[in-house]
């Protein structure tokens, strides 16, 4: 089974990388250090989660150890548009956000010029529909084009009709309250019960076998090292209708504008 995707910009992404969203202050950097160990070589970070600096020294220890080279690893980072005004040289707006005379924002310029630079090497976006994706392929000086779209995708989200997509939420959100819980639904627990895995060894594989790359999000190690453990079984045909056929277009994350539950 192939383990990573191949970009239209010819960069390979590991099908499986690790989330870094919600660690506690000091979790997140033996928690990179621990996942480079087992064999993760794609993170997914962000600006917003406040953790990005314990993640670039987990990075640097290993590169130091030589356990790890950077070129080895594929690192994603969610840009707040806010720090992007000055790089358009706009006044920030309202909402802090940098927009043409017809009211169009303009952040797509920013990440452009960090790729003119050398500073990033493929340009993504994330919870597009659509309608955002065709308005932005449309838009006029475009340079360079998304290679990715990084979306909520589990099988009671199923997302179909895909270009390729970074899945995050791929075991629904187990600890939270009022929704329905994926790690109990009866059809897949029976899945991973028929192939001697746990329900998320077989979640993530699912998103795998359907080439949807796929970052799990763990603090606990063991788990971290059991979300690794995907690659030496295979689901079945009916597995894949079964949990399929699970989706509700359940949403866990709904979207900035209108229509909010348009495809993406």
């Amino acid at each position: 089974m192939a383990t990573f995707v191949e970009l239209s910009t010819k960069a390979k992404v590991p099908l499986l990388g690790l989330g870094t969203w919600k660690f506690g202050f000091g979790e997140v950097r033996d928690t990179v250090k621990g996942a480079t160990d087992i064999g993760y070589r794609h993170l997914d970070c962000a600006y917003a989660y406040e953790n990005e600096h314990e993640v670039g020294e987990a990075i640097q220890e290993k590169n130091q150890e030589k356990a790890v080279k950077r070129e080895e690893l594929f690192i994603v980072s969610k840009a707040p548009r806010a720090h992007l005004v000055g790089r358009v040289h706009f006044k920030p707006g309202e909402d802090f956000t940098p927009k043409d005379n017809k009211g169009n924002t303009i952040n797509t310029k920013a990440l452009e010029e960090l790729v003119d630079e050398g500073l990033v090497k493929n340009i993504g976006i994330s919870n597009f529909n659509h309608f955002q994706i065709e308005r932005l392929l449309n838009k006029p000086g475009l340079k360079y084009k998304p290679v990715i779209n990084q979306i909520e995708c589990h099988p009671y989200l199923t997302q179909e009709k895909l270009i390729h997509v970074m899945a995050y939420s791929p075991l629904g959100c187990p600890n939270r309250s009022g929704g329905p819980s994926l790690l109990e639904d009866p059809k897949s627990n029976e899945i991973a019960a028929k192939h001697k895995k746990s329900t998320a060894q077989v979640l993530i594989h699912f998103q795998i076998q359907r080439h949807v790359i796929v970052i799990p999000k763990s603090v606990t190690l063991a788990h971290i090292t059991e979300n690794f453990q995907v690659f030496d079984f295979k689901l079945s045909n009916e597995d894949m209708v079964t949990l399929l056929s699970l989706n509700r277009n359940w949403r866990l994350k709904s979207l900035e504008e209108y229509p909010f539950y348009a495809e993406y």
